[in-house]
């Protein structure tokens, strides 16, 4: 069973300025439920900015059963990137067959795709797993130690999170709305859209990005259950094309040379009169 339940709530506005002693003023909240489990997507504003926090609760068998939470926070830059991984993971969901394997105790949290994004001193990590009870998403965040770790972010050093995989799409279309009514878009520059594209057995992602120190572009190379990434600043783009061009070329001039000298050489072919 999985609802959506979505409530705007505008602090700040209609009621006036925050209490004192909080700087912190909740923008919009939406409820996402997914089997036994309830999911808030709030969005806040602080002194630093915009940002989302993830609280996961989960709801046992019983009325008495204590209720378990979690949770994670991402600012509302960050917000796009998560939007398009969990994209990645429902086009490859539904592309799986039926489970059956996760029964087996070989299978135990067995994981099957991988994917992680990086914004100055967070990681977040997102495993699509199965197990016994079937699969899931575990979106798990690591803040490094320093300067950071403190504000809206919490003082953790990990937070997770685990969606099960029936409700990604309304897990994502939810935060995609609030995606559109209060991202950051006036604080980040525009950029291209991320690609992707399969040689073999092997997946390449191109995914433009910017922080503090300016635009990047990260490239991937993913053959499962391994993970390569480099990331080339803006200022090296046209040296990167340049190269690529000037190395297929030459590739190119190469392949023609062995070929035309495995044809056969039709002038000694005929008549001699």
């Amino acid at each position: 069973f999985i609802s959506l339940k979505c409530a705007a709530k505008m602090r700040g506005m209609a009621t006036g300025p925050p209490q004192q002693g909080s700087d912190i003023q909740e923008l919009a909240s939406k409820r996402v439920d997914i089997q036994k489990k309830r999911f808030y997507l709030d969005v806040k504003q602080s002194v630093r900015g915009r940002f989302l926090k993830i609280a996961e609760v989960w709801i046992g068998r019983g009325r008495h059963d204590n209720i378990r939470k979690s949770k994670l926070t991402l600012s509302m830059s960050m917000a796009p990137a998560l939007r398009y991984c969990l994209g990645d993971f429902i086009d490859y969901y539904q592309q799986l067959s039926p489970t059956g394997s996760a029964a087996s105790e070989d299978h135990a949290h067995r994981v099957l795709k991988s994917e992680f994004i990086e914004r100055d001193n967070r990681k977040y990590f997102l495993d699509l797993k199965e197990n016994q009870r079937g699969r899931f998403l575990r979106i798990r965040q690591t803040v490094s130690k320093g300067y950071g770790t403190m504000g809206y972010y919490g003082q953790g050093i990990e937070q997770t999170i685990v969606l099960p995989a029936q409700g990604l799409i309304e897990f994502r279309d939810a935060l995609s709305q609030l995606i559109e009514d209060y991202g950051d878009d006036d604080d980040q520059p525009e950029l291209p859209e991320a690609a992707s594209f399969r040689v073999d057995n092997k997946r390449f992602y191109f995914d433009v990005g910017s922080n503090r120190y300016g635009v990047f572009l990260k490239i991937s190379e993913v053959r499962q259950p391994y993970r390569n990434t480099i990331t080339v600043p803006l200022k090296a783009w046209a040296r990167f094309g340049e190269n690529f061009i000037r190395y297929e070329e030459e590739m190119r001039r190469i392949f023609s040379y062995k070929l035309n000298r495995k044809l056969p050489d039709k002038t000694h072919y005929g008549d001699s009169d």
